[in-house]
């Protein structure tokens, strides 16, 4: 069965024709062209700016002209993340989804629900024609997943409404109202190339089959950290025996928790059983630490050719240092809201780089402004330490609660008449382009919502059906429940 016959199909149908078009971060044309195309075919006003940020306009239903305008909002860009066997080029190949019992999946990839289900909803509700309503704008912004840019280059005036909707929370009956500030740190190491020793032991070592994950939403999980965990090792292994690094490479994005790492490793041969036996502890240690969150976590060991060239042994030491002390995870929680992470850091990725360099990246998260920058500036004192060179993002702001907004009460009011049941009214420790949008905006009243989405930013990342359905009733009832002015 196709998704495109799922229910209801007026979203479903959209959502699968996103699929089959690529939309990595930064390389949205196709997605927005697609947009366009949709606007005229419909003779809706659409408009486009430098950032390839897309606005389309709906007509108020006559009659309901009186009532305010609502912007309805998402991104049109995806986390490009894979299984290392999966072979998959996100810049040319459709999304392989398939149905299993509640849930829509695909094969090896990211899914792209986040955010293509909120597009997918903003084209249905602009194509419906059964539906009543004031003007409806619909905003769909570019570049969220790797620094919100789409939303820091959106000028004023280019959206008209006070009323914004944004589609981008992953928990259906939850609204949210706030979410942290973020910021990225990234330290890179400059080393010498030297000629790799001969008499070593030389292998492969690599670090897989973790989950990974939002490295927002789901860092309080104590998921596994593939880069964290290479680490380890090297730095075990450090303490009892010359160790040359000719490889190293793990995770790929700020915002998603490292899945797989590795490295080409030497080390001299009468030394070679305490290589195994290190990985093999450390191997039973990590299973024992993971067992409930991470079960299928593997390393594995495999000798291999001498390289011709490692990084100097004085880099290499300083960077295996820096990865090992290097913070990642939950710093502090919130006291103002139970249950929520304030503060947290992730070691996002290593990447050998052009010019004998490695980069490190980190991202950071807070609620709190001042926090977030501590974190950052001890991530940049750790990297100066080590004899690194820093850059810092620009970061983003986070979105303060506004437990006073009239479009949550409307909201939680329509949800509780439809489903007998409160809406639950979070904030959220990842980023939302609200914040942003709040800073060029100052008077737009907003909530965040959305369908059931789990393993966003991995290949884990699905959907569930049953919840589509529900929020598309929840917000094509809400849009049509609006107050006049």
């Amino acid at each position: 069965m196709s998704i495109s016959n799922l229910q209801p199909q007026a979203v479903w149908k959209f959502f699968d024709e996103i699929t089959q078009i690529p939309h990595p971060s930064k390389k949205e044309e196709r997605i927005v062209q697609y947009l366009l195309d949709f606007a005229r075919a419909r003779n809706l006003a659409f408009e486009k700016d430098d950032a390839n940020n897309v606005l389309i306009k709906k007509k108020a239903t006559p009659g309901k002209e009186q009532l305010p305008t609502i912007v309805l909002q998402s991104h049109v860009d995806m986390v490009c993340e894979k299984n290392k066997e999966t072979v998959f080029n996100f810049e040319k190949d459709a999304i392989q989804t398939y149905i299993d019992g509640d849930w829509v999946k695909t094969r090896g990839t990211t899914l792209g629900a986040d955010n293509g289900i909120g597009v997918a909803a903003q084209l249905a509700i602009l194509d419906a024609n059964n539906l009543v309503h004031g003007d409806i704008e619909c905003l769909f912004t570019t570049e969220e997943e790797v620094g919100l840019n789409g939303a820091s280059a959106l000028r004023p005036g280019f959206i008209s409404g006070n009323i914004l909707i944004n589609l981008d929370t992953e928990e259906e009956g939850e609204f949210c109202i706030g979410c942290a500030g973020g910021k990225n740190v990234l330290g890179t190491f400059t080393y010498k190339e030297e000629k790799a020793p001969a008499d070593c032991f030389w292998f492969n070592v690599e670090v897989n089959k973790l989950k990974g994950g939002h490295s927002g939403c789901e860092i309080h999980k104590g998921l596994g950290n593939s880069v964290k965990i290479l680490a380890r090792y090297l730095w075990t292994l450090a303490q009892q025996t010359p160790v040359f690094i000719a490889r190293i490479d793990g995770g790929n994005l700020s915002n998603a928790i490292p899945r797989e790492a590795s490295a080409t490793v030497g080390v001299p041969f009468h030394e070679k059983e305490k290589a195994i036996v290190c990985l093999n502890i450390l191997q039973a240690e990590v299973a024992e630490e993971l067992k409930n969150v991470d079960i299928a976590f593997s390393t594995a060991l495999e000798s291999t050719d001498a390289p011709q060239y490692c990084i100097d042994p004085i880099t290499a030491g300083k960077l295996i240092n820096t990865l090992h002390a290097c913070p990642h995870g939950v710093i502090g929680m919130s006291f103002d809201i139970p249950g929520l992470v304030e503060t947290s850091t992730n070691l996002a990725s290593v990447k050998m780089v052009d010019n004998h360099a490695v980069l490190v990246t980190t991202s950071q998260r807070s609620s709190s402004n001042s926090l977030r920058y501590n974190i950052s500036n001890t991530l940049t004192a750790l990297f100066s330490l080590a004899g690194a060179s820093v850059t810092l993002s620009e970061g983003y702001p986070g979105w303060k609660p506004n437990l006073d907004s009239n479009i949550l009460k409307v909201s939680e009011e329509v949800y509780e008449k439809l489903f007998g049941q409160k809406p639950l009214i979070r904030a959220i420790h990842a980023g939302l382009e609200c914040g942003l949008f709040l800073e060029k905006y100052p008077a737009l009243d907003m909530i965040s919502c959305g369908p059931t989405i789990l393993g966003a930013h991995s290949p884990e990342e699905r959907v569930q059906i049953s919840t589509v359905e529900k929020w598309w009733k929840f917000l094509t009832e809400l849009i049509q429940q609006i107050p006049a002015k």
